[in-house]
């Protein structure tokens, strides 16, 4: 067996480690925070994200995404955590990352497929919206100071990559203000300031619940939300990553490893999370990192610093974690997707998919919201433009006897609707023949037209035979045709 890439480079191991660390410092105000959305304690996102980093460096399918406390569990289950306490969080925690390897093995990875790039583009441009959205309230009612130090920030880390690489520019930037503000004695808003960081390790244990089939009733709702909500986000993040690496990723097994991940930070306490598509792209995009170490390292290093550096990590301005969000958001959003050159390309259907995915998420704030509303927006446009698809010709054969119809397209429940009344049942002679040698039948909304016709030429005295057929739409014609009732 090969030795994993960090193993066997320096240089890969240096970036690995070195954007675990930036990762790290990133996520302890995003785990506070988050923390304070659900209604728990810091200390109980913070765990989480160790957890749920360390975890899914094993067990994910995708590797260097980062995992942990997230604002989507986080609308979730603050609910739940509001009406009845931690002990129930922590519950539906463990059931929903139960939920979610059964998910997996039943394959609703594959159900990835069925996400349209325009969907995909939505998902990406509302995520870069709420990151940037999120910095918002760092940068309102603050000492004037703060706008330089961000300013700052933002210079070193888009410039700094200009000169050299050897350092993510995110670490140097935040190092740089701590040690300014330290040095300064600047009263600025700092990372203390979002919440006490917790001075102990967590210990695992099951919850404080009654073990009864009542409690089961209570969490089961929001354990299936954070299952479905965990997976529909993890699956998104894991796609674009393989979009930026240009490497594939195994879908089921990440499905399962988010599982795996949140039976084991509900046993930790934690509040539950899944992948962070800010944290993975400063991971994956700003710092360069590839590998399983990454993600690995960035729970360990949080861990570390909240617990054994605690005072020190307070004292991190948050202007220069805002300053790398920001960053990160502008990196994120699909510029492209926005030229007025594309605009102008782009069929209006797919700008509308990609506008309601968008629309959706900025509404709810949750990206699974959105992404739903993106999919069933797509099917609805995709519907309106194969409908009309299936088109009849006909013609009269020289002895005035026979007519054909040709039909063409693909025939289904939207195409198929109209085509009982492409046929002259009255006026044709006594012999049609309807060729579907360029038509294929996908369901029995198809099958039942096609008998209405038939039963149509029948009831005039007529007789219709259907040729042509594929092997596939024969075998489907076959096995229902006659078998539908008297519908149409």
């Amino acid at each position: 067996m090969s030795k994993p890439a960090w193993l066997a480079s320096p240089r890969v191991f240096r970036t690995e480690v070195l954007a675990g660390l930036v990762v790290a410092l990133a996520l302890i105000p995003e785990a506070i925070s988050f923390s304070i959305l659900a209604g728990v304690d810091p200390k109980i996102g913070l765990f989480a994200s160790f957890t749920m980093a360390v975890t899914i460096a094993f067990t994910g399918g995708r590797p260097a995404m980062i995992s942990a406390a997230t604002g989507a569990v986080a609308l979730v289950v603050a609910p739940l955590a509001a009406s009845h306490g931690l002990g129930y969080l922590v519950a539906a925690v463990i059931l929903g990352g139960l939920i979610q390897v059964v998910l997996a093995l039943i394959g609703v990875a594959k159900l990835m497929r069925f996400i349209p790039r325009s969907v995909m583009v939505g998902f990406v441009n509302a995520l870069a919206i709420l990151i940037f959205s999120a910095q918002v309230p760092h940068l309102v009612g603050v000492p004037w100071l703060v706008y330089p130090l961000v300013a700052v920030a933002l210079a070193i880390i888009w410039f700094l990559p200009r000169l050299t690489t050897a350092v993510p520019a995110p670490l140097v930037a935040i190092v740089i203000l701590t040690v300014f503000t330290a040095i300064a004695h600047v009263t600025v808003p700092t990372v203390g300031d979002e919440g006490t960081l917790p001075s102990s390790l967590p210990v695992p244990g099951l919850p404080d619940v009654p073990f009864t089939w009542a409690t089961v009733t209570t969490i089961f709702p929001y354990a299936v939300g954070i299952a479905l909500v965990g997976l529909m986000e993890s699956l998104m993040t894991a796609k674009l990553v393989d979009d930026i690496t240009d490497t594939p990723s195994d879908k089921t097994r990440e499905s399962w490893g988010q599982g795996v991940a949140n039976i084991v930070t509900g046993l930790f306490g934690g509040m539950g999370g899944c992948a962070m598509i800010g944290q993975t792209m400063i991971n994956v995009k700003t710092s360069g990192a590839r590998t399983r170490l990454s993600t690995f390292l960035a729970g360990v290093f949080l861990l570390i610093l909240v617990v054994a550096l605690g005072d020190v990590v307070a004292t991190i301005p948050m202007a220069a974690l805002v300053a790398v969000m920001v960053i990160v958001s502008v990196g994120t959003f699909d510029w492209h997707s926005i030229a007025p050159s594309t605009l102008k390309r782009m069929p209006a259907g797919e700008i509308t998919v990609m506008l309601v995915t968008v629309a959706g998420t900025l509404a709810t704030h949750n990206l699974a919201v959105g992404v739903v509303l993106g999919v069933l927006t797509a099917m609805v446009v995709f519907a309106r433009r194969v409908a009309h698809f299936a088109q009849v010709t006909s013609v009269l054969m020289p002895d005035g006897e026979t007519r054909v119809y040709t039909v063409h397209g693909e025939l289904f429940f939207a195409s198929s609707n109209d085509l009982v009344h492409q046929f002259d049942y009255a006026g044709d002679p006594a012999h049609v023949v309807i060729d579907m040698s360029a038509a294929h039948i996908w369901d029995a909304s198809s099958v039942a037209a096609l008998d209405a016709i038939t039963r149509k030429y029948e009831s005039r005295g007529k007789r219709a035979e259907i040729t042509g057929l594929n092997e596939a739409s024969a075998r489907f014609h076959e096995n229902l045709a006659g078998k539908l009732g008297a519908g149409h």
